[in-house]
């Protein structure tokens, strides 16, 4: 790739930062009255330290990924990778990964400690969707007021108005102050502003996050819409359906450090199994760490075949089971497990919840149980599975355990026969593969008659 058609490079970025460390008590009041004549000089050493970093020898530090101090984090470490023009990038990771930093760096907000950024195109940041929107003024008032803070000039927001307020839907209440708002009110105003702009290249933070479900899906469809009209996106989510609907590449950041970059089905899938431990069983001997609360304690969960073996990979078609091992403290309650399933692209494939008559509407006394659902032969398709157990009281409904990508599972298929692959080598998409019955009839009298032009 030419120089000419990257529209983002970066070369061995890092951000470094200075975070709070507990300021030293005085035990005595001549010490305290020292400290405070200090002050002045102290308060100025504090405040230009978050700026200067004369006490981290960055430059004779080749590995420098583990320098360790009290007071420093480094929130990038030598992240590079280019992006093309045109490109739909996503980037995950986990809390704290560095992807937002990364997109500030981006943004112009802050610039990094080490490295080089070369930008090439106008940029536009949906980093914190509704940032000046003022409370007392109108909602007209603040389109306006929100499209000049993002660059857009007057004549641009005249043109693009009644489209502003036909996507966020407030159009009833457009000339009363926001402060009467309901916040989801407010981030749609906000967001159908900024999907207005048009730069050529779009940097955009977890807007997917806010709103109800019926927004979220026009927003990820506006998205769509803009990464179909060549533009360079870099886009941030922790919504894997989104990325992978959206970005055809992505990296993964992991503690600063650019972990992988690559396929988006590939990147998703490696940060899948990186919560999850890749493994088919998990089990908490200790009682009080164990997820739950006063009334039950999760103390395993753990995918197996019918002979009882634990298993992290599962034959298409041959049938499997999930189960949740319990104990239950708190006699006198009406308790639901339940595991929610989710493939490597973060679609929640189903829910299944405890459907065994012996316990419906009857109250557990205390002791140790195990609940088990069975998933039949040619359901699930090929892939990796991530199963999130909970377990909780319906009527009125109270969690007692709600664990997230506890085990996880590989499905695999073959050419051997049996199921619903049939003869066909390829790929077959879809969460789902049952094995349906079909049934083709054949007319041999119309096959013996002569055909007619």
């Amino acid at each position: 790739m030419s120089d000419k058609d990257i529209a983002i490079k970066l070369e061995g970025v890092s951000k470094l930062y200075r975070i709070g460390v507990r300021e030293k008590i005085q035990d005595s009041l001549g010490a305290t009255i020292i400290d405070i004549l200090k002050s002045p000089m102290s308060n100025y050493r504090k405040y230009r330290s978050l700026y200067k970093f004369d006490d981290v020898e960055l430059e004779s530090s080749e590995d420098y990924r583990s320098l360790v101090c009290a007071d420093i984090i480094w929130a990038l470490k030598n992240v590079s990778f280019s992006v093309a023009h045109g490109e739909v990038l996503g980037i995950i990771g986990k809390n704290g990964a560095g992807k937002s930093t990364l997109l500030k760096i981006l943004s112009k907000i802050t610039a990094p400690t080490r490295g080089q950024v070369t930008i090439r195109g106008r940029v536009a940041s949906l980093l914190e969707v509704g940032t000046g929107f003022h409370q007392e003024l109108t909602g007209r008032e603040n389109v306006y007021l929100n499209g000049t803070i993002l660059g857009m000039r007057k004549k641009e927001v005249d043109r693009k108005f009644d489209e502003i307020i036909e996507f966020s839907g407030v159009e009833r209440f457009l000339d009363t102050p926001v402060k009467r708002y309901s916040s989801g009110m407010r981030v749609r105003l906000a967001f159908a502003v900024a999907a207005q702009l048009e730069p050529e290249i779009l940097i955009i933070d977890e807007v997917l996050a806010v709103g109800d479900a019926v927004f979220q899906k026009k927003c990820l469809n506006k998205m769509e819409s803009v990464s179909s009209q060549g533009r360079t996106v870099l886009f941030v989510s922790h919504n894997m359906q989104a990325i992978a609907r959206l970005c055809p590449r992505a990296v993964l950041l992991d503690g600063g450090c650019l972990m992988q970059d690559g396929r988006a089905s590939q990147v998703l899938s490696t940060y899948m199994h990186s919560g999850s431990g890749t493994t088919a069983l998990r089990e908490w001997t200790d009682l009080q760490n164990a997820p739950g609360d006063e009334v039950v304690r999760l103390r395993a969960v753990r995918v197996r075949d019918e002979s009882g073996h634990v298993m992290e990979t599962i034959d298409i078609r041959h049938r499997f089971a999930i189960e949740m091992e319990y104990d239950v403290l708190e006699s006198g309650h009406l308790l639901m497990p339940n595991f929610n399933l989710f493939n490597s692209e973060g679609v929640h494939v189903f829910t299944t919840l405890d459907q065994d008559p012996k316990w419906r509407k009857v109250s557990r006394p205390q002791g140790r149980y195990v609940s088990t659902v069975w998933i039949e032969e040619n359901l699930m398709a090929e892939g990796a599975f991530f199963v999130c157990a909970a377990l909780m009281t319906p009527h009125p409904y109270i969690p007692h355990i709600y664990e997230r990508d506890v085990v996880t599972f590989h499905v695999v298929d073959s050419l051997e026969g049996g199921s619903a692959r049939g003869d066909w080598p390829g790929e077959i998409e879809g969460v789902m593969r049952p094995l349906l019955r079909w049934d083709t009839h054949y007319d041999t009298d119309v096959a013996r008659r002569p055909a007619t032009n």
